[in-house]
């Protein structure tokens, strides 16, 4: 069965490795690494393998048959 849900961060980005722990689907950063480089996170639907890749509003992660959207509490109107 699919589970959706909804992270929320205060900055910016979160990195995958931080939202999988999170979204409460790794216990550990090792779980998490070990779970990224075995191919089965999709972020918005593509494979991702880096652990750090940062992740915004918007991008939904999916793994075994898990996933969750990122969601950030305060959206700023600035341009970088």
């Amino acid at each position: 069965m699919s589970m959706n849900n909804t992270i929320t961060i205060r900055d910016e980005y979160i990195r995958l490795g931080q939202a999988l722990k999170l979204a409460g689907i790794a216990g550990t950063g090792v779980e998490a690494k070990i779970m990224i480089e075995e191919g089965g996170v999709l972020v918005n639907g593509e494979t991702e393998t880096r652990r750090g890749r940062k992740l915004r509003n918007g991008d939904t992660v999916t793994l075994r048959g898990h996933s969750f959207t990122v969601r950030a509490a305060v959206q700023s109107d600035g341009q970088e």
